[in-house]
């Protein structure tokens, strides 16, 4: 079994992706592996961890590498690169405790990190625990979402609308989150259309005045999954005017 104490920062990237990797594959539960399948139309690769041990291990990773950060980030890099969905999740969660120390940087690094998205559950994880995070630190960097809402990329294109999240949920972004709603409002790819979906939920929780309009005027462009999942959270007289449908009233 791999231990912290093999691991260190003087060692060669290579050699402690090969303990971590290790620890990953002895580690994990094949039953559990074998029933990941079943969240994901992708192809998922997986060792079978449950994330609470996976977490605890993020941490003993991130104790053993931290003193370099450097090393930190390239062992997650190459971590991320994997194809396994531990692996790549273990990538996003180790960093986690020295997200404080990132920049610009690093977001531009994290940003590289969508090529190697393979599911929605590293995307998110990318998106929601180091990119957004970052984004919502410095506004000035919320323009780069533009760029991956034209992408090709369907997982760009959702991290347009979920990079977002963190900071509308501070009162941020109305402005970048309604160019990026008017964006992917007619996208038909289903990973996006969650995203955007998600992304326009969290901002109706905390600000449904400023979502409402944008919602009905959306309301011709874009899919019922945008919608119902935007409304979910809504006082329910304006989910009813968004979903086209008449308000509910109480008989005496």
């Amino acid at each position: 079994m791999s231990t912290a104490s093999s691991l260190s920062p003087n060692r060669p990237v290579a050699a402690n992706l090969r303990t971590i990797c290790a620890h990953l594959r002895a580690n994990g539960s094949a039953e559990h592996a074998a029933g990941v399948q079943w969240f994901f139309k992708e192809e998922i690769r997986s060792h079978g961890w449950y994330t609470a041990p996976l977490r605890a291990y993020a941490r003993v990773v991130h104790r053993a590498l931290a003193a370099d950060p450097a090393a930190l980030l390239d062992a997650a890099e190459a971590l991320f690169a994997s194809p396994v969905l531990e692996e790549k999740v273990l990538a996003v969660t180790m960093l986690q405790p020295s997200l404080r120390h990132f920049g610009g940087a690093e977001l531009r690094r994290f940003a590289g990190w969508l090529a190697h998205v393979s599911s929605w559950a590293d995307h998110d994880a990318l998106a929601m625990c180091l990119i957004g995070p970052l984004i919502a630190a410095d506004p000035r960097r919320a323009r780069r979402v533009f760029a991956w809402a034209r992408s090709r990329s369907r997982w760009h294109r959702r991290a347009a609308a979920v990079a977002l999240i963190h900071g509308v949920r501070r009162g941020a972004f109305t402005a970048e989150a309604t160019r990026i709603a008017r964006a992917l409002a007619g996208d038909e790819d289903d990973m996006v259309q969650k995203g955007l979906g998600w992304l326009l939920r969290e901002w109706g929780k905390a600000r449904p005045q400023e979502t409402e309009p944008l919602l009905l005027a959306m309301r011709g462009r874009t899919s019922r999954l945008v919608l119902r999942t935007a409304c979910e959270r809504l006082p329910p007289a304006a989910r009813a005017r968004v979903l086209g449908q008449a308000p509910t009233t109480s008989s005496s």
